[in-house]
């Protein structure tokens, strides 16, 4: 059966002294039909290639997961197991670099090849550890992400746009058609905190994961907080995760 990958490559990475360095990676697999494939033991393989989408393969490895009701495959590229190269040696600074996806959706190795995109931006903290190499140490610090207050209903809005939504009052956040401020790759952090519920709404026109007109609720309970992550994916089109 042939496969199609959505891409959703988001960039989380870990780096301490004695831990591996890791990117949270999240896809979308869908069948051949359009059909999403759900719930369903995956194996993996992420290569990632320097210079081009076919150019020279720096490190192998492989995964077996499972997709969730949504379609979507959550995983840690660092953290599998190698096939071939090292995670931690990679020289960031002399990309590009693009992350190659095969998948069995059977469990097994006969993959697939069904996915590649463009790492364009490397992670900082993968970046400055490379630099320090080089140089001897760094003294720049990663920009933050801003916390933006949400307690009322509203439009999404240029200021949530790369930043973290913080919402402690349950509300309805707005995607509206034709929201050209975020621009594809553009994320939100989502967090929905003390039993408060964040629910995302998307306008006529407008798709979620797919669905035309979809929601998604991030239900908080008392004492805790709920996470997700919100990133445009084409005009009018976004992925969200975490629900």
């Amino acid at each position: 059966m042939k496969l199609l990958l959505t891409i959703a490559l988001f960039v989380t990475v870990t780096v301490f002294a004695q831990a591996p360095e890791k990117m949270s990676y999240q896809a979308i697999i869908r069948a051949q039909d359009n059909s999403l494939v759900l719930n369903s033991n995956i194996s993996l393989k992420v290569i990632v290639h320097q210079g081009s989408s076919t150019g020279t393969n720096v490190y192998q490895e492989s995964h077996f997961s499972k997709t969730n009701g949504n379609g979507l495959v959550s995983l840690e590229i660092g953290a599998g197991t190698a096939i071939s190269g090292n995670f931690t040696t990679i020289s960031w600074e002399k990309g590009p670099y693009f992350i190659e996806t095969q998948v069995d959706v059977a469990g097994g190795s006969n993959y697939n090849i069904i996915g590649i995109t463009q790492l364009l931006s490397v992670p900082y903290a993968l970046h400055s550890k490379t630099a320090e190499r080089l140089v001897g140490g760094v003294s720049a610090s990663p920009s933050r992400a801003a916390i933006v207050t949400f307690t009322g209903s509203r439009n999404i809005a240029v200021s949530d746009i790369n930043n973290t939504i913080e919402c402690t009052a349950s509300a309805t956040l707005t995607l509206t058609s034709g929201f050209g401020s975020m621009l594809v790759g553009d994320t939100i952090n989502l967090e929905a905190h003390n039993g408060a519920v964040l629910t995302i709404q998307a306008l006529s026109g407008v798709m979620i994961n797919y669905n035309a007109n979809s929601s998604a609720k991030f239900a908080s309970t008392t004492g805790s907080v709920r996470f997700g992550f919100l990133r445009k994916t084409g005009t009018n089109s976004y992925i969200i995760s975490g629900q």
